[in-house]
């Protein structure tokens, strides 16, 4: 079968979905894979490495999906999939697009729809990427704080450490947590869930929040936070904004799975912070945790708190991005691969299968997607 990777036309998209190392293996399989020219450059992976791994280099999109029983892809692509193919990806489908691939006869398969369960977690592609997410966002904010993040003792005084606060403490926030602790810095972290309380406290950060019966049902059987009451969260408001005001950095990481991203920190928030303090936004791409985050931007403040809207987190670093996403897409494949017929089998009882399928045959599947 003729597996195509192509090379991602998004704004901020630095990544690819399969790198020379599983290029190989899926070789190994008795397939062919050709790569778009350029599709790993901005990752760090020139054509050479993948013609070196046995995959044939083509010059166009349109030339890699000639033939392509399988494609690869980290965003939608705006490229015409060959009728009858697998599209693998993050492919955020709406029930426009999961339309337009039914009419196209291709079986998309939207990778971040996984169900969080013990056997696809080496297929979790929000996993990898987020964990990369929540290791940026620390390494951005201490390359944009002026005073620096450990306690520096010097013979000309002595520089404390900087006070992190981490919002969402999912694999994002506890990335973020582990890393600002390397850093030196004084961490808390706040989260609504209640298991969040104990993984924090086990990363040896002090745990900021309100409690009452709600947050105590703030998780849902996937492991995803719900979305909370206003009364509930105006009272955790106050808990965090008689924090605030005393962190140097702030790492915002919270989202609810399809919706836009709660506004966690205030202006009023903002403006209790000190001069130089900076907020680093990674839930930007869905609006943003601080209210004055502007996606896409650097802004700063009336009073001079650096805010970091950046998109696309995982793509800032996306060398390592792409070598954990290309890895949860031969995870799937050979999870689900028939090596008889030399092709993917996904059962339609499978749970993992009926989570991430969008079509099949023709018609849209995924019961979210469905015409109402």
């Amino acid at each position: 079968m003729r597996v195509a990777v192509l090379k991602e036309r998004r704004a901020n998209e630095a990544r690819v979905a399969a790198t020379p190392e599983t290029a190989k293996k899926i070789i190994a399989l008795g397939n062919s894979v050709v790569v778009e020219s350029g599709a790993g450059l901005t990752a760090g992976f020139p054509d050479a490495a993948y013609a070196e791994a046995g995959a044939e280099i083509a010059p166009s999109a349109e030339a890699a999906l000639a033939g392509a029983g399988i494609v690869l892809a980290v965003r939608a692509p705006e490229a015409e999939i060959p009728r009858g193919a697998l599209l693998l990806g993050t492919l955020a489908a709406d029930r426009e697009a999961a339309a337009r691939y039914a009419a196209a006869g291709v079986d998309a398969a939207s990778m971040e729809l996984l169900p969080r369960i013990t056997r696809a977690q080496s297929m979790d592609v929000l996993s990898s990427q987020a964990n990369l997410a929540g290791y940026r966002a620390v390494v951005e904010a201490a390359a944009t704080f002026d005073r620096g993040f450990p306690m520096l003792m010097t013979a000309a005084g002595t520089i404390p450490a900087a006070n992190v606060l981490v919002m969402g403490a999912g694999v994002a926030g506890l990335q973020a947590i582990a890393t600002a602790r390397r850093l030196g810095g004084r961490v808390s972290a706040t989260d609504v869930r209640p298991a969040a309380k104990e993984e924090i406290k086990s990363l040896g950060a002090s745990f900021v929040g309100y409690e009452d019966e709600e947050s105590r049902a703030a998780q849902t059987a996937g492991g995803y936070a719900k979305a909370m009451s206003a009364e509930f969260l105006a009272k955790q408001g106050e808990v965090v904004a008689a924090a605030i005001g005393k962190m140097d950095v702030v790492v915002c990481t919270a989202l609810v799975q399809g919706r836009r991203a709660p506004t966690l920190v205030t202006e009023a928030m903002v403006a209790s912070m000190k001069p130089g303090s900076v907020i680093v936004d990674i839930a930007a791409d869905a609006g943003g945790n601080c209210a004055l985050t502007k996606p896409g931007e650097m802004v700063t403040s009336p009073n001079g708190v650096k805010i970091l809207g950046y998109l696309n987190w995982p793509g800032r670093i996306p060398a390592a991005a792409s070598s954990l996403y290309a890895r949860n897409l031969l995870t799937f494949l050979t999870t689900f691969w028939d090596k008889e017929a030399s092709a993917p089998k996904l059962p339609e009882d499978d749970e993992i299968v009926r989570g991430v399928m969008l079509t099949r045959g023709g018609a849209v599947v995924h019961p979210n997607l469905q015409a109402a």
